[in-house]
């Protein structure tokens, strides 16, 4: 088992990743910022966020002290944005709880919001050097080639046993390369598809190389129907402000700006009626489209108005006038984006 790791490690030394923004340190902020940030998302689409959000949140008091909306706009087009509340929300406890400085334990860390055992591990790994295994989708599908597991890694017993393996392999020395190296293999050579087995430093004793079955393990997700829902947006338009609405902070887009949704069975005109009080006519249809989430798809319909001046009652609370020159300043919703500005 030990081998394993050692050759692991020797691999990373000389082929792993070295350059990447957030290597290189034992800042338990930057690590734990990059982790977040890399849940479900690759690394080229996070490296410009993780630079973004350090120019402005430094350390994790000047994140805590921010207001949720700036936090929500720097996350904006990076997706999941409970992330972004759990992290403004976990900086808050760091502050509060553990008087501005990082807990050291994998077990302290996972009790701040957003923080999960993988991510927690990581953090008490890179920073403190606590001898924890990580589990990550890369390191995932690395053991489950190369150990022969069956089963989809998200399956309660098949994550149990992927955990006490993980714990097996630990290294006695250069706890914080091994985890990298696990990670850096699964990113560059054991990827989902087209694997460079030959030139992987384990190969040798990969099950799936040696049975042939690169493309079946890790086992997928067992396909489920994609449920289809839909909705319809009014882009109502005055000079140059858009009518926006701040979404509640649960929910999808939890805290983000959107725009004001038809209630079913209304046309444009009655919407417009129920939250500005004014009858406004001459509502044209948009482009429709789709937005795709993890566990269903989003059909959306806009509906799009230009007005002469701003109607003056707004009914309800969550709804304001935004100027456009401060729309790249919001959090925004990718498709609101894509509907106001043309992304």
């Amino acid at each position: 088992m030990t081998d394993f790791a050692d050759r692991l490690i020797a691999w990373h030394r000389s082929h792993g990743r070295h350059d990447l923004p957030w290597q290189g340190t034992r800042d338990p902020y930057r690590v734990w910022l990059s982790e977040i940030m890399l849940q479900q998302t690759q690394v080229d689409t996070v490296m410009p966020y993780y630079r973004r959000f350090l120019a402005r949140f430094p350390d994790v008091a000047s994140l805590a002290a921010a207001p949720a909306d700036d936090v929500l706009a720097l996350w904006s087009g990076l997706g999941y944005y409970a992330r972004a509340r759990n992290l403004h929300k976990a900086a808050q406890r760091v502050m509060s709880d553990f008087g501005g400085v990082f807990p050291q334990s994998a077990a302290a860390l996972e009790t701040l919001p957003g923080v999960g055992r993988s991510t927690a591990a990581a953090i008490a790994c890179f920073c403190f050097d606590e001898r924890v295994p990580i589990l990550d989708g890369n390191v995932k599908r690395v053991l489950c080639r190369h150990f022969g597991i069956e089963g989809f890694p998200g399956e309660r017993k098949v994550e149990q046993a992927l955990w006490a393996l993980a714990g097996t392999l630990l290294p006695a020395r250069d706890i914080a390369l091994y985890p990298q190296a696990q990670m850096d293999l699964g990113a560059t050579l054991c990827t989902r598809s087209k694997p460079l087995c030959l030139h992987c430093p384990v190969s040798e004793t990969c099950v799936a190389r040696r049975e042939s079955r690169q493309a079946e393990l890790p086992a997928a997700r067992p396909r489920k129907a994609v449920p289809r829902r839909s909705c319809e947006w009014l882009v109502l338009q005055a000079d140059d402000a858009v009518l926006l609405e701040q979404r509640p902070a649960s929910g999808i887009w939890g805290g983000l700006y959107s725009l004001p949704e038809l209630v079913e069975g209304e046309t444009p005109a009655e919407a417009a009626l129920r939250l500005t009080g004014e009858a406004l006519e001459g509502w044209q249809a948009m482009p429709a489209m789709e937005h795709v989430f993890t566990h269903f798809r989003l059909a959306i319909q806009p509906w799009k108005l230009q007005v002469a001046k701003r109607p003056l009652q707004l009914r309800e609370g969550r709804l304001g006038w935004i100027e456009r020159s401060r729309l790249d300043s919001l959090g925004l919703p990718t498709p609101v984006r894509r509907v106001l500005c043309g992304e």
